[in-house]
């Protein structure tokens, strides 16, 4: 992550001072370039080893079982978009131009948390989560929404449902309602992104929410959910059919972070 200046700097501290253009040419003749940084969880090595674990344990599995399972998250989503560098094509002296700015606003203009779920028959159901999430929260969202989610994607009595392992997720109360109602929910690793593909359609959402430019947050809440009942079958298909890709590429990286 060292810059062209630093380097240079380097260089003159040691006696001979480069010019920036011969270290960026000869960075380029290496095939390095300057790149924005993906930003990606941090990783302790056992959250690499769990997953390295669930991806190898999982690797042999039937497409058929992914077609069973019923992904979710919950994801937080910014009225004036998101705070990650971004790049753009423009003419010299136009820097100040409306169509080439980022509207930011003072504390980020507000923000709303949603929680979803799909599988590889499409999206099911997008719920506004209203104040803090507690336990008692997500018992009211998975009631109201997770059962009616899957009959609508004809996922079948015997489906799987994939959660993360937040503690409103995994505690005693939330447990012992996943037993009640017979729901076989999929062991998890922290801190797996990657291994999550509902992380690509947040991606997704993100950007065509923000392309409708919602200008207050009943206007972001409107369009999350009219931009997620757009998202295609054949999307959500592809993203399941290609699980056992994301698998080997987790293996791969022995557990670390891959381009899923």
């Amino acid at each position: 992550m060292i810059t062209l200046d630093e380097l240079q700097r380097s260089t003159a501290e040691v006696g001979d001072s480069v010019h920036r253009t011969t270290i960026s040419r000869i960075l380029h003749k290496s095939g390095l370039y300057g790149r924005v940084a993906r930003r990606k969880p941090f990783l302790k090595d056992i959250h690499k080893k769990c997953c390295l674990k669930f991806a190898t344990s999982h690797l042999g599995d039937t497409p058929n079982m992914w077609k069973k399972v019923l992904w979710s998250d919950e994801t937080k989503i910014e009225l004036f978009g998101n705070n990650a560098k971004r790049y753009v094509w423009r003419k010299s002296n136009t820097a100040h131009h409306p169509e080439h700015n980022i509207p930011t606003v003072k504390h980020g203009g507000g923000s709303i948390m949603v929680w979803a779920c799909f599988s590889s028959a499409g999206t099911g159901k997008m719920v506004k989560i209203d104040g803090k999430m507690d336990g008692a929260k997500y018992r009211t969202i998975l009631e109201e929404n997770l059962m009616e989610s899957a009959k609508d994607l004809r996922l079948g009595r015997r489906f799987v449902f994939q959660q993360d392992n937040d503690p409103n997720h995994k505690a005693k109360s939330t447990m012992e309602w996943f037993e009640n109602k017979h729901i076989q929910v999929l062991e998890w690793p922290s801190q797996s992104p990657d291994l999550n593909p509902i992380e690509n359609l947040w991606k997704e959402l993100k950007t065509a929410v923000h392309k409708c430019s919602p200008s207050n947050l009943t206007e972001l809440e409107l369009f999350c959910k009219e931009e997620w009942e757009k998202v295609s079958v054949s999307r959500c298909a592809k993203l399941i059919e290609t699980y056992p890709k994301r698998l080997t590429a987790v293996i791969a990286a022995k557990g670390g972070a891959t381009k899923y």
